[in-house]
């Protein structure tokens, strides 16, 4: 009896379409058979998150899925499935595994010293959900999407 592939969330904004990443889901996809979708939470300025923070940009988000899901569909093998979240990433999170379900996390961040999501301990936060998650940090020697 053949098991289903494993559903793989890929958790990612900025570092969306870094070489590390590439690789992280490259390996991952080399490891068995499995299913990735990318989820861009929706960015918020600092501005924004003083004044409003329900005040987000989804055309960003989309922009990064647009520019980021052609080369982990490469990477993957096969086409990664998109969907932009609501601002703050761990509730970004729990929406999508309680609708979708997924078997597997992988964060992708910055690097430490500017990273949001390592400063709120987003990883760890993550985990707590009862599903492995596997963190990518971004070098500076990454390349970078360019800013949308």
């Amino acid at each position: 009896m053949e098991s289903s592939p494993a559903r793989v969330l890929i958790v990612a904004s900025q570092t969306a379409a870094t070489d590390g990443l590439l690789d992280a889901v490259r390996e991952r996809a080399a490891r068995g058979p499995c299913r990735f979708t990318l989820l861009v939470p929706t960015p918020v300025t600092a501005v924004q998150r003083l004044l409003n923070p329900d005040d987000a940009d989804r055309a960003q988000a989309t922009a990064v899925l647009e520019q980021a899901l052609p080369a982990l569909s490469e990477a993957a093998g096969s086409p990664v499935a998109g969907r932009v979240g609501v601002p703050e990433p761990l509730a970004a999170i729990q929406d999508a595994v309680n609708l979708l379900g997924f078997d597997e996390i992988i964060i992708s961040t910055l690097p430490h010293r500017v990273s949001r999501w390592l400063h709120l301990d987003l990883p760890h936060k993550a985990a707590g959900l009862g599903l492995p998650v596997t963190t990518v940090t971004a070098s500076s020697r990454d390349r970078e999407p360019a800013a949308v």
